[in-house]
């Protein structure tokens, strides 16, 4: 780029609007430290609308505070919780480890090299299918799929569905999350990596993860940059990650969420198919997790054959509800609920 060349964002002002909106309610109902969302079209990985709380106001900088000049998108370093849990069922799916309907034995709680691993629900031994494993989001189930890989190919497939590095899109002050390597791994590490906790992100890179999963397994670097000096950028070309077949069990899978029992059962759209995930990680306070801060996070697309919206919404630290299910998918549902309409996406 020149210096005084136009350069054209990917957002749609309309929809930006709406999730600086959201976001506002979001805030104003659960006071948290501060939340981000993004809205993609997964199968281009232009981005539609990225919005953070707290906001700041370009014509009062001099009042801003702090923490409204971190662009949370790209530099909020969260444990991921169980939109992780995504990730490794895809890795088991794509190695023909596992399939949808491959059940296992949930005990109540899981012994795993000394330490003890529990759902977020109490429950009796179970026999659950993948397809259960990621509808009630069982933390076991997804250590006992994370087993199955075992650390060198569990390490392998997180490197490979984009984490630990940045995704390159065009924004300043992009962390790259901390994601050990599996020589680095302790005992327990398998016993929660699979679910989402002691490795960090950023909600980019779960955004990018998911448009593979959306867009039939291709991950791509998010778009922000549409055109420069009125020249439209070429779309990201990206690189093939999973099959076709495999991204659409996926996507398959995580509609059950939605569904009766589903940890976001509430936050479903009369008419609409929808595929999403919830997540509810605490986070990691003086090298122990804590038991009242948590990040809250939602992440889903519509419609489910091919989707052409995908949107994560993160929620760090709220009060007065912490489970991403409650705090983070009702905000995804206004958002996508006012989009479906707008973007000419018909109900099926």
């Amino acid at each position: 780029t020149k210096a005084g060349q136009s350069i054209r964002l990917t957002l749609d002002s309309a929809l930006q609007n709406e999730v600086e909106r959201v976001l506002a309610g979001v805030a104003a109902k659960y006071h948290p430290k501060g939340a981000t969302a993004i809205v993609m079209n997964p199968n281009t990985s232009q981005i539609l609308a990225l919005a953070n709380w707290p906001r700041l106001d370009p014509n009062n900088v001099g009042s801003a505070s702090a923490p409204s000049f971190d662009n949370l998108a790209v530099g909020l370093d969260y444990e991921p919780g169980s939109t992780f849990k995504a990730i490794t069922v895809g890795a088991a799916l794509q190695d023909h480890l596992i399939t949808p309907s491959t059940k296992f034995n949930i005990p109540p709680v899981l012994n795993y090299s000394g330490s003890q691993i529990h759902d977020a629900e109490a429950h009796g031994f179970e026999n659950l299918t993948v397809a259960q494993i990621l509808k009630y989001s069982s933390n076991i189930g997804a250590v006992e799929i994370g087993s199955k890989l075992g650390p060198r190919r569990f390490d392998a497939w997180v490197h490979r569905f984009g984490f630990g590095t940045r995704t390159g899109v065009d924004l300043p002050g992009e962390e790259q999350g901390i994601i050990r390597r599996w020589w680095q791994y302790s005992g327990t590490s398998m016993a929660n990596l699979p679910f989402g906790q002691g490795e960090s992100v950023t909600p980019m890179q779960i955004l990018a993860a998911y448009a593979a999963i959306a867009n039939g397994g291709v991950l791509r670097t998010p778009q922000i940059v549409g055109s420069v000096g009125g020249k439209r950028l070429r779309e990201a070309q990206g690189h093939r990650i999973l099959s076709s077949g495999v991204a659409r069990q996926l996507r398959l899978m995580l509609r059950g969420v939605f569904a009766d029992g589903g940890t976001a059962s509430g936050a479903a759209i009369p008419g609409y198919d929808m595929a999403g995930k919830t997540g509810t990680a605490n986070i990691a306070v003086n090298g122990h997790y804590s038991n009242s801060e948590y990040v809250a996070s939602f992440v889903g697309m519509v419609p489910v054959n091919h989707p052409r919206l995908l949107a994560l919404v993160v929620v760090d630290q709220p009060h007065g509800g912490i489970f991403g299910g409650s705090v983070a998918a009702p905000a995804f549902q206004q958002i996508i609920g006012w989009a479906v309409p707008y973007f000419g996406i018909s109900p099926r």
